[in-house]
């Protein structure tokens, strides 16, 4: 007779092999579930990337899109073709430099530049400026799959803008129509179809956004196609579509090395200043709601007030601009031919506190580059006080505390590092610029994509949807 002990020892054993056996299985089944999803890719699956903390890149590789040379390369061998709707009679000089343009020798305004770090840059140069620096960004990849975003190096402001006053609609969409065909037959493409791709637009988004197929809307249709409203782009001025993204005008100062902005900086923060504020512009008697009529009006009526005429004196050069602004506590920012201006950064630049009067003006826009505070770096006054109730301007700002002028001014001068491009050909190792600013946005815009295909949510859902409170808060 078997020992009972003997029996229950091997009915032990048994059951032990079986669960060893079942928990190899699990591990087993579990590994090639893993290492199958890791594997295999459908059109529709976005790559997910291992994670590798030794690797400073991790998320943040972008990889350029190699596009035909007629989408930028031939612009610039072209540029004197590129002048129309500037007020420049070549465009060519200011290509130079890496899109930078003309240098500005400093040896008759050092008082006034400081350091040759200083070009006549022209503000449609932006994409030649991006592009340029993007050639040198440290995350540059060859291997689209290891790529977070894809880049689009096409020179589109440029492009377009030999075609904006063109009476033929068909020849104003043909090179987006071109650029989206190139595009979609490229495999980066089919990964995120086109979500995972952003451009760059030295225009405001709006001259891509003609919502009619009539001569009498202006710009191109080519935000609206549907292959570029899979695609986010970053412009001077962004429009109300969720897809567009305000990013700063250039303004003419690229400094090489950190050294440039301190230097900058302290020669700004010990300014004094002669005006109480200042504005330069042109009056816009045909826009209805326009208020510069009566900002001019309010601005030659007081000694406290500088104003420069853009219809007559030469508002595009840099030394004149920064002279004045330099001088100036404050800057007067109406809206003009569109929401935004060039000046809004050329007065940060010299530590000039910005008086808003719309919140499309910059509020709405720039968030990526601007604090969320808006009253810690400007002042708002509302069209409406200007326009309706005839606000002294004047009064407005003397009321604003003395301590608080410097500490706004203090929030300006940091200010100044985010809303300018450095050259291409330096690196600031402690700032980050408008480029890295914006770079680190699009990036993060482009994640939170990924993240909703991971969830298993809709990526087209709110993308490009048009946000018709954009440009407005409650005290407007």
């Amino acid at each position: 007779m078997e020992n009972p002990a003997i029996i229950s020892r091997t009915s032990n054993n048994h059951h032990q092999l079986w669960f060893a056996f079942l928990i190899s299985f699990l591990l087993f089944s579990l590994f090639l579930r893993f290492h199958y999803s890791n594997n295999f890719q459908s059109p529709n699956t976005v790559i997910t990337f291992s994670i590798n903390n030794t690797d400073s890149c991790h998320g943040r590789y972008v990889f350029i899109q190699n596009i035909p040379s007629r989408f930028n390369q031939f612009l610039l061998q072209n540029c004197q073709f590129l002048t129309r709707g500037t007020d420049q009679p070549n465009m060519c000089p200011y290509m130079n430099n890496m899109g930078l343009g003309p240098e500005i020798k400093n040896e008759n305004f050092s008082d006034i530049l400081l350091t040759n770090t200083w070009y006549a840059t022209n503000q449609f140069s932006l994409e030649v400026i991006f592009h340029n620096r993007m050639k040198s960004y440290e995350c540059l990849t060859n291997d689209s799959a290891l790529a977070s975003a894809v880049f689009v190096p096409s020179y589109i402001g440029l492009d377009i803008s030999r075609f904006l006053w063109v009476a033929n609609l068909t020849v104003r969409d043909s090179s987006g129509f071109e650029l989206v065909r190139w595009l979609v037959e490229k495999p980066e493409w089919k990964r995120m179809w086109g979500r995972d791709h952003f451009l760059i637009s030295g225009r405001i988004s709006w001259d891509f956004r003609r919502q009619f197929d009539d001569l009498a809307y202006w710009g191109s249709k080519f935000r609206f196609l549907p292959e570029s409203m899979n695609m986010s782009m970053l412009a001077v001025e962004g429009s109300s579509w969720n897809n567009d993204y305000a990013i700063p005008y250039p303004t003419s100062f690229h400094p090489l090395f950190d050294n440039d902005v301190y230097q900058w900086q302290s020669k700004i923060r010990h300014q004094k200043r002669q005006f109480l504020f200042t504005f330069t512009g042109a009056p816009r008697p045909e826009l209805e709601d326009s208020i510069r009529g009566k900002i001019i009006k309010q601005c030659r009526g007081s000694s406290s007030c500088k104003f420069i005429d853009c219809s007559s004196e030469k508002c595009d050069d840099p030394v004149n601009v920064m002279k004045v602004f330099e001088n100036s506590v404050f800057s007067l920012q109406p809206s003009g031919d569109s929401y935004t201006r060039r000046s809004i950064f050329d007065s940060i630049l010299a530590g000039c506190i910005p008086v808003f009067f719309h919140p499309g003006t910059a509020y709405s826009q720039y968030k990526w580059h601007f604090p969320k505070n808006r009253s810690e770096y400007s002042v708002y006054i509302p069209v409406k006080d200007v326009k309706e109730w005839n606000v002294d301007i004047r009064k407005v700002l003397l009321k604003i505390p003395e301590n608080e002028v410097i500490a706004m001014r203090e929030e300006v001068i940091k200010l100044i590092p985010k809303i300018v491009y450095a050259d291409p050909r330096g690196k600031l190792d402690n700032f980050d610029d408008a480029f890295d600013i914006a770079l680190k946005g699009i990036l993060e815009r482009i994640e939170n994509v990924r993240e909703e295909i991971r969830k298993g949510r809709d990526p087209s859902i709110g993308f490009a949807d048009e946000d018709h409170y954009k440009y407005t808060f409650s005290d407007n």
